[in-house]
């Protein structure tokens, strides 16, 4: 549902994409002014944003509420990749490089979404270096934490492999390790963390029981607890 974007929302959006990395570095104005070429939309729970395999005409913005991204393999297979829960954008990758959506994107609570015409953004991008170093930035991140899922798929067993996702669930650096009782900051669930970390989800049931009876994770309510 697309809706009315006044004034003080369009203020507000801006306000939020100036906070993140690819745009803190924008001005103020330019940010305001790209804000105010989107529309906000508004899609209820378990509504689809996009699917796998469609045209990528559109850059989004998640403003408020969750949004999942995930895809299916050739075989059927749901790959997880990611809960967005906080500001920011999605869906560049199809607009820069003229792909159909690799990734489906549904909204798992009611959220508002800023959405823009992909060419809008490319044209500014073309004005913004700084927003184009940023995003090349967040990129080549993309990459290594691909690369780096690869290397735990040889090197770490199933249960090191959900361990390490449970505690980049929480810090985005394993040099930095969460002090105890820090919560995870969205819902996962067993079948969530099998894809993220490889493995089916009857095991991964079992290793989080152990981790459980061990004391090294809790739960309160539907969310888990380091």
């Amino acid at each position: 549902m697309t809706l009315s974007s006044d004034r003080a929302t369009i203020a507000a959006i801006a306000s939020a994409m100036s906070g993140t990395p690819m745009l803190s570095a924008s001005p103020r104005d330019s940010v305001a002014a790209l804000a105010g070429q989107g529309n906000v939309r508004r899609y209820r729970r378990g509504t689809y944003l996009f699917h796998q395999g469609d045209e990528s005409f559109d850059l989004y913005f998640l403003w408020r509420g969750r949004v999942e991204i995930s895809s299916l393999s050739s075989t059927g297979h749901r790959q997880l990749h990611t809960a967005l829960d906080t500001p920011q954008f999605f869906g560049e990758l199809g607009i820069l490089g003229s792909l159909r959506r690799t990734a489906t994107a549904e909204a798992l609570e009611e959220s508002m979404v800023w959405v823009v015409p992909g060419d809008v953004f490319v044209r500014f991008l073309s004005e913004h270096f700084e927003a184009t170093k940023a995003l090349l930035k967040a990129l080549s991140a993309q990459v290594q934490a691909e690369e780096s899922f690869v290397e735990d798929l040889l090197f770490l067993d199933l249960k090191g492999r959900v361990a390490k996702r449970l505690l980049q669930l929480v810090s985005p650096s394993l040099d930095d390790l969460p002090e105890d009782g820090t919560v995870l900051p969205s819902v996962v669930t067993h079948a969530d963390l099998a894809s993220l970390s490889g493995g089916s989800r009857e095991n991964v049931t079992r290793i989080l029981s152990d981790f459980q009876r061990r004391k090294l994770v809790e739960r309160d309510g539907r969310r888990y607890v380091l």
